[in-house]
């Protein structure tokens, strides 16, 4: 609920205030409630008034128990019970709705004025007839005694449908071009209609005939010279059975005793927007009257302002709840507007708790009470000197301190602190000073861990460089990065084999960002440039197949310098480990054989000969076999042992590193024995 005070009245917008899903749970409604302060203030008066486009009509029943509105988009009506707070039915129309009547005291007989000529009536349980009239309507209004409905629209007629009998009647013929508004006196009977033409005409529904002819475009003429056309009427209003309002399209309001042809009061909203709404206060004599942008509040007698409601979105029609101060208010907008104004009557039957709400509303905002005056502590009382002054009238008590008056205050705390001025002086010149200094060069404390990436990011700064979301120098500054420069457990290890991985992808990544900002050399150096980078590539070259987790197929990761920086880190990576599990295996060091230049391998080919024509025994001892020969002359036997196929000593060292690590998954079988039957 929003509370507003224009020209000292105070407003309750009763439709402000964000609201709730209806699929929301009710624990996370609960939980939206502590945490949100707008939802909490809210006040949901009447579930659901709202529409999904926007508003159109809205209006109450005679006996004050629904409320119906017209909007789109769908075209459709909603009735709303007051006793439950809450919808009681919904109805889609074909078309959209112009004017709306209700011809019962509740919502059992409505009828419905269409923008494609038809006048649709409904029942309690839906829509009963619909009939076209020949041409299009603006207004319609119902005569009780007659059962007549009266429809004005685009025509010079005034077209008559009997709901009695059920069917149209000759229409009434007027000299305007066409008419846009119409209405009947509660008292006498009259049926007035306002034209485009700025005129009003009476007419009589007993005789059917002219009562009467009224210029009112002649009096907004005369009070304002800035009108360039003919005003139209656009609404019209009785109040008893003598005075009634006109509003026309300029924006002016003029009151008329039927008794005369000149108003006695001309209201000039000042927008230049048509009148679409006048209602009268039924015991105050308070006039209010609606544009698109405001709703105004005065007097009827002298046309003084009493108070406004200013539009968020358009106002599009008005309804004064009967007897109380709530007005509701059809808008652009999906929520439809209710206001609450306590001191135009009490709040509906239905809402009496705004009475209470509003009354401690005022008590807690007691601001608006005491703007002249200045609340002070029994602190800030000493400190001014002004302690003697309890007990007197000067100080009122207030809960923990006093209210005094705003003048005094600003006297005493001039003579207290005459030199407060010169104080605030000296900060401002020390504040200009620091802004000066801090432009000048400052030299930056390296930190003790991570230095490299810190001074990194030291010279990005210094160079200027920025990205698009966010500035990695920022991080020397942010707190929340403050244990990567001061925590040792951060430190960056630049042998492990991660960082070897990586580092090739990182220091291409700067290459890119530093070719951008070279963007601005001259042709000559980008070319020398260029010719360099080729000249590494070509050095830099390597067919080694050892990286068995690049896939060689594609041939786009090949072009990028950054992949073959990573296979080689690999190749290292793994040379590394392979030197490592033979130390861990023979428990020296690897003998290391250096290739010694100009030196041919072609005395191997002659070798493998020989060894063919050699004898078994001369072979088995070349290859370190214990062969034993025994006997004598032709009874010679030979004996040896031959090694299993593929069992070499690096071999053999695989299978015990794997026996090895396999050896703790390995259950013992010495508690299992034999159970004896």
């Amino acid at each position: 609920m929003q509370v507003s005070c224009p020209n000292n009245v105070k407003i309750y917008n009763l439709s402000s205030g964000k609201s709730l899903p209806e699929w929301l749970s009710e624990r996370k409604r609960r939980s939206l409630l502590k945490k949100n302060v707008d939802i909490r203030r809210r006040i949901e008066l009447i579930q659901d008034f709202d529409m999904p486009g926007i508003s159109t009509c809205v209006k109450v029943s005679r006996d004050g128990q629904y409320i119906l509105a017209t909007g789109i988009y769908k075209p459709r009506v909603k009735c709303f019970d007051v006793k439950n707070l809450s919808l009681k039915f919904e109805r889609c129309f074909d078309s959209e709705v112009v004017a709306m009547e209700i011809l019962s005291d509740d919502y059992s007989k409505l009828v419905f004025l269409h923008c494609d000529r038809s006048v649709e009536f409904h029942v309690a349980h839906g829509k009963y007839y619909r009939l076209r009239v020949p041409r299009f309507g603006r207004d319609m209004k119902y005569h009780y005694p007659s059962c007549d409905l009266f429809v004005v629209g685009d025509s010079n007629q005034i077209y008559r449908i009997n709901l009695e009998r059920g069917q149209l009647l000759q229409p009434l013929a007027t000299e305007a071009v066409s008419i846009n508004k119409c209405e009947i006196n509660p008292t006498h009977h009259l049926l007035v209609v306002g034209t485009e033409d700025g005129k009003i005409q009476a007419w009589d529904p007993r005789t059917k005939s002219k009562a009467g002819s009224l210029d009112c475009a002649l009096h907004c003429v005369g009070e304002s010279n800035r009108l360039e056309a003919v005003p139209a009427i656009t609404s019209l209003k009785f109040q008893g059975g003598l005075t009634f309002g006109v509003g026309t399209s300029t924006g002016q309001v003029l009151l008329y005793d039927i008794r005369s042809s000149k108003p006695f009061l001309v209201k000039d909203h000042m927008y230049g927007l048509p009148i679409t709404n006048i209602e009268f206060h039924p015991r105050m004599d308070m006039v209010y009257s609606m544009d698109s942008s405001i709703v105004k509040i005065w007097e009827r007698d002298n046309g003084k302002l009493y108070t406004s409601i200013e539009a968020q979105n358009d106002f599009n029609d008005m309804c004064v709840v009967p007897n109380s101060g709530m007005i509701l208010i059809a808008n652009e907008n999906t929520k439809m507007q209710s206001y609450y104004i306590p001191s135009l009557g009490p709040a509906p039957y239905w809402c009496s708790f705004l009475d209470n709400l509003t009354e401690e509303l005022e008590e807690l905002d007691y601001e608006t009470i005491y703007d002249d005056y200045k609340f002070v502590t029994e602190k800030e009382l000493d400190e001014l000197g002004l302690s003697h002054l309890k007990g007197t009238v000067l100080l009122r008590a207030y809960m923990h301190g006093y209210f005094m008056d705003i003048r005094l205050y600003r006297k005493a705390r001039d003579v207290m602190k005459p030199f407060e001025f010169e104080q605030y002086k000296k900060q401002r010149i020390q504040q200009k000073i620091q802004e000066t200094c801090g432009s000048r060069v400052q030299m930056q404390k390296v930190p003790s861990v991570n230095k490299d990436l810190a001074l990194k990011l030291m010279d990005d700064e210094m160079n200027g460089k920025k990205r698009k979301k966010s500035s990695s120098s920022s991080l020397l500054k942010d707190q929340r990065f403050k244990a990567l420069f001061n925590n040792p457990d951060f430190q960056v290890d630049m042998n492990s084999e991660e960082y070897a991985l990586l580092n090739p992808v990182v220091s291409q990544l700067d290459s890119r960002s530093r070719a951008k900002r070279l963007k601005a050399m001259n042709a000559e150096e980008e070319r020398d440039e260029k010719i360099e980078m080729d000249r590494e590539k070509e050095d830099n070259h390597d067919d080694s197949s050892d990286e068995s987790f690049i896939h060689d197929d594609s041939s786009s990761e090949d072009e990028k310098p950054w992949v073959k920086e990573v296979r080689k880190q690999y190749r290292l990576i793994k040379r590394k480990e392979r030197l490592s599990e033979e130390r861990d295996e023979s428990g020296n060091e690897p003998k290391l054989y250096e290739i010694k230049e100009n030196v041919e391998f072609k005395d191997a080919k002659p070798v493998a000969k020989k060894q063919i024509k050699a004898s078994l025994g001369d072979r088995l001892k070349s290859q370190d076999h214990n062969a034993k020969a025994s006997g004598a002359r032709g009874n010679k036997e030979m004996t040896f042992i031959i090694e299993k196929k593929g069992q070499t000593d690096r071999g053999k060292a695989h299978v015990k590193r794997h026996g090895k690590e396999y050896k703790h998954l390995l259950r013992p079988a010495g508690n299992l024995y034999r159970k004896k039957c």
